[in-house]
C-alpha cells in the first residue's frame, strides 16, 4: 500500500491517473474510487492524458462521490455505487468489484482519502487497516492519496505508519517534488519534475468573461431596485455555514481563489458602467479621480462603500488620519463574513477587503490608468480585535500569499462553534448570533459567495457539494442521538432554514423552496443561460441531513437557476 501525501493541488490525483494508464498498458485491472467527482468526470480527466479503448473489465469505478452530494450514480456496467459518509459501503463496493474480476493483482486506485476522513474521522485508520490493508494483503497493489493540512496531524502520522510505502508530494519553484519518503523496493530519494510553469485550474477564465461579468452585474443590480426589498436578503449565519463548511476541503488555496476571482471581476466591472443611469455616470466622470493614489482622492471614492452599509454587509469607513500616499487602511464595523465567530486564531474576511481593491482597478481602468492593487487585512475579529481593517496599496504586498492561508486547525474550529450555535437554536431556541446593533443580522446576499465561484470552478463545486453534506449529515445526527423523532427533526431543520430566510420550504412526498437564496439571484438571468441545478451547498445540505435522520438521499429536478419557478428535491 502506498500513500500519497500533500497539499491539495501538489499533484497526487495527476499520479494516480498516471498510475491508472501505465498499468492499462500492462493489462492490470483496475478499481478506482472517487470520492470527489463522479467515474464521467474522472474518465474525462484520464482520456485527456491519453486514455483509449479500454477492454471490458480492467477499469472498474467505486462511485463514493455523487449519492454523497445528492447526485445520481450513472447506470454504468462498470461501476458500484457508495457513500463517503459510510465507510462500509465503500468496502462492500471494493469486495463486489473484487469478486467480479475474479483474479489477483488488482490496482486499487483511492482518490482520495480526504472526504472519507471528513466526515467518519479517526474512523478511516479502521478502514484503511481493515479495508486498504486487508485487499493489499490479498496480493492487490493500493496507491491512496490524502491531503495534507485538512485534518488532525496526529491522524496523518497514523495513516502513514500502516502504508508500506510513503511519498509526499509538493510544487516549488517551479517543480513538481516527489519525496519517496520510504518504499519496499526503494530508497529515500527526491525527484523533481521539470515543468515550464505549474498553473492550477482553481476556477475556468474560459466561462469567467466579460459578458458574464456584465450579466452579473445587471441581474444584481436590477434585482437591489426591484420592489422586491428582500429578494435576496439572508441572515448572516447561512453563507457563514456554507463557506466555513466548505473551506475544511482547502483551506489554504480557498481564500487565494476568492481573493483572485474577486479581483478578476473587479478588473471587469468597467465594463458595467456604461449600463449606470446617465447621472451616476456623470458623477463619475466629473468628480472621481484617474488616480487612487493620494489620500484626498481614496476619500472621495470611499463614499461609494455607503452601498456596503446598506446592503447589510458592514459600516466601512476610510481611515484618513492613517493613510497616506499610495497606502489607504479601511475599517468595517459589524461586517457579516466575521460577525459572531469570535477569536481564532485568523483573519476571516475574505470577500470584503479583495471588493475594495476590485472598485480601485476597475474606477481607475474607467479613467484609463491600468494597475494592479492588492489588500491585506491587518486586524479581524478572527484575531480579537473589535473591527476589522484593512490596507489597500497599488503593487505587490510581500506577506499577501503566506496571509490567506488558513491552518486547518482554525477553519475545524470556525465550525465547531457554528455547530454549536447552531445545536443550540435547533434544541434550545437561543440565538443563532449576536444581533448587530446597526444593521441587525440580515444582508443583501452578493452572488460571489456562495454560488458563482461554485459555478466557475470544479474544485469550489465540490467542496460546496462535500461541505454542505457533511453539514446536514451533522445537524442530522445531533438531533437524532438527542431522541428527537423524524418528523419533528424535519419540522426543525425546516424553522431553521426559514429563521435565516434561506427560502420558503415545504416538505412532502418532495422538497420544494421558493426564493432559494443560493440561486435567486440567477432568475435575472435569462432561462437558457444555466443547464443544469446550480443549488450546490443547499442540495447537499439537505442530501446529508435526510440521509441521517430518515435514510433517503435527495436529487434536485428543479432549479431555479434553469428558470424553474423554484428549486425541487426528490427522494431516494
Amino acid at each position: 500500500m502506498i500513500l500519497l501525501v500533500g497539499p491539495p493541488g501538489s499533484g497526487k490525483s495527476t499520479f494516480c491517473h498516471q498510475a491508472i494508464l501505465q498499468n492499462l498498458a500492462v493489462d492490470r485491472p483496475i478499481i478506482y474510487v472517487t470520492t470527489e467527482c463522479g467515474p464521467s468526470e474522472a474518465e474525462k480527466d484520464l482520456k485527456e492524458r491519453g486514455l483509449g479503448e479500454v477492454e471490458l473489465g480492467l477499469l472498474s469505478f467505486v462511485d463514493a462521490y455523487n449519492k454523497t452530494v445528492g447526485l445520481s450514480i450513472a447506470d454504468r456496467p462498470d461501476t458500484v455505487g457508495a457513500d463517503c459518509d459510510d465507510l462500509s459501503s465503500i468496502d462492500i463496493a471494493i469486495s463486489k468489484l473484487q469478486d467480479r474480476i475474479g483474479r489477483k493483482d488488482v490496482l486499487l486506485v483511492f482518490d482520495s482519502l480526504t472526504s472519507p476522513y471528513m466526515f467518519n474521522g479517526s474512523e478511516i485508520l479502521r478502514f484503511m487497516r481493515q479495508t486498504l490493508s486487508r485487499f493489499a494483503a490479498r496480493g492487490n497493489p493500493v496507491l491512496a492519496c490524502i491531503d495534507e493540512g485538512c485534518g488532525k496531524p496526529e491522524d496523518l502520522v497514523t495513516m502513514m505508519s500502516m502504508a508500506n510505502g510513503i511519498i509526499k508530494m509538493e510544487v516549488a519553484d517551479g517543480l513538481r517534488v516527489l519525496n519517496v519518503v520510504k518504499h519496499p523496493t526503494v530508497e529515500p530519494t527526491r525527484i523533481e519534475v521539470p515543468t515550464t510553469k505549474i498553473v492550477e485550474k482553481l476556477y475556468d477564465m474560459k466561462f469567467w468573461d466579460v459578458e458574464l461579468s456584465r450579466r452579473v452585474l445587471e441581474a444584481e443590480q436590477r434585482g437591489a431596485a426591484s420592489k422586491e426589498y428582500e429578494w435576496n436578503y439572508v441572515n448572516v449565519f447561512w453563507p457563514n455555514l456554507a463557506r466555513w463548511s466548505a473551506m475544511l476541503w482547502d483551506p489554504k488555496r480557498f481564500p487565494e481563489m476568492t481573493y483572485e476571482l474577486w479581483k478578476a471581476w473587479g478588473l471587469m466591472f468597467k465594463e458595467i458602467i456604461p449600463m449606470f443611469p446617465r447621472r451616476v455616470r456623470l458623477l463619475f466622470k466629473l468628480f472621481m479621480p484617474k488616480n487612487l493614489s493620494k489620500v484626498k482622492d481614496m476619500k472621495k471614492m470611499a463614499k461609494f462603500f455607503q452601498i456596503m452599509k446598506q446592503r447589510g454587509w458592514g459600516i466601512v469607513e476610510y481611515l484618513e488620519d492613517i493613510s497616506k500616499t499610495d497606502e489607504h487602511y479601511f475599517r468595517i464595523h459589524e461586517g457579516y463574513e466575521c460577525w459572531g465567530l469570535g477569536e481564532v486564531g485568523a483573519t476571516m474576511a475574505s470577500m470584503l477587503p479583495p471588493a475594495t481593491t476590485a472598485m480601485c482597478q476597475a474606477l481607475e481602468s474607467w479613467k484609463g490608468l491600468e494597475r494592479e492593487w492588492n489588500v491585506i487585512e491587518t486586524k479581524c475579529m478572527g484575531l480579537g480585535d473589535p473591527y476589522c481593517e484593512w490596507k489597500v496599496v497599488p503593487g505587490e504586498i510581500d506577506e499577501l500569499k503566506d496571509s490567506l492561508k488558513k491552518e486547518s486547525s482554525a477553519v475545524q474550529t470556525i465550525n465547531e462553534r457554528l455547530m454549536h450555535r447552531l445545536m443550540g437554536f435547533l434544541l434550545d431556541g437561543k440565538p443563532l448570533l449576536e444581533t448587530r446593533e446597526r444593521l441587525g443580522n440580515d444582508f443583501m446576499l452578493p452572488s460571489m459567495l456562495i454560488s458563482l465561484p461554485a459555478i466557475v470552478s470544479e474544485r469550489y463545486r465540490t467542496a460546496q457539494r462535500m461541505g454542505g453534506a457533511k453539514a446536514g449529515k451533522e445537524v442530522g445526527e445531533n438531533l437524532v442521538d438527542t431522541g428527537i423523532r423524524e418528523d419533528e427533526a424535519v419540522n426543525r431543520i425546516i424553522s431553521f432554514l426559514e429563521h435565516c430566510k434561506v427560502g420558503n420550504i415545504t416538505v412532502d412526498e418532495k422538497i420544494r423552496m421558493k426564493e432559494n437564496r443560493e440561486t435567486n439571484w440567477t432568475k435575472f438571468f435569462t432561462k437558457d443561460f444555466f443547464k443544469e441545478p446550480s443549488c450546490y451547498f443547499t442540495t447537499g445540505f439537505l442530501n446529508g441531513f435526510f440521509s441521517a435522520v430518515k435514510n433517503q438521499h435527495v436529487k434536485e429536478t428543479k432549479c431555479i437557476a434553469m428558470g424553474d419557478p423554484y428549486c425541487e428535491w426528490e427522494f431516494r
